[in-house]
């Protein structure tokens, strides 16, 4: 089992930034790829983004590349996501996620299916 606990929301103004942590405890931190997801009210839970084991390669969602970055701590078990230029449409419950890459080898996952882990979320809301 893996425990993900996230940190780091909040209320921010449009085109302002918020950091996102995420610690995880339990199994071996760095056979897990670590992701984020986020799900707004009435809508389903939408990829943001992945990296991988290392923390060498990441892959983001379109609606965030270039404004948001994953990276990952090996040594303190910790994934993070730096969120900048924040529009009012960021607004939602995000979600760290782990997916267990002994077994598949693929480290790129969009699908909440893919997952093997999910944190209790915490809300980053975007005022106007």
């Amino acid at each position: 089992q893996v425990q993900l606990v996230e940190s780091g929301g909040g209320l921010v103004q449009a085109g302002g930034s918020l950091r996102l942590s995420c610690t995880a405890s339990g199994r071996t931190f760095s056979n897990y790829a670590m992701g984020w997801f986020r799900q707004a009210p009435g809508k389903e839970r939408d990829f943001v983004a992945v990296i991988n084991w290392s923390g060498g390669s990441t892959y983001y969602a379109a609606s965030v590349k270039g404004r948001f970055t994953i990276s990952r701590d090996n040594a303190k078990n910790s994934v993070h996501l730096q969120m900048n230029s924040l529009k009012s449409e960021d607004t939602a419950v995000y979600y760290c996620v782990a997916k267990d890459t002994t077994r598949s080898g693929l480290w790129v996952a969009v699908r909440p299916d893919e997952y093997d882990y999910w944190g209790q979320g915490t809300q980053v809301t975007v005022s106007s």
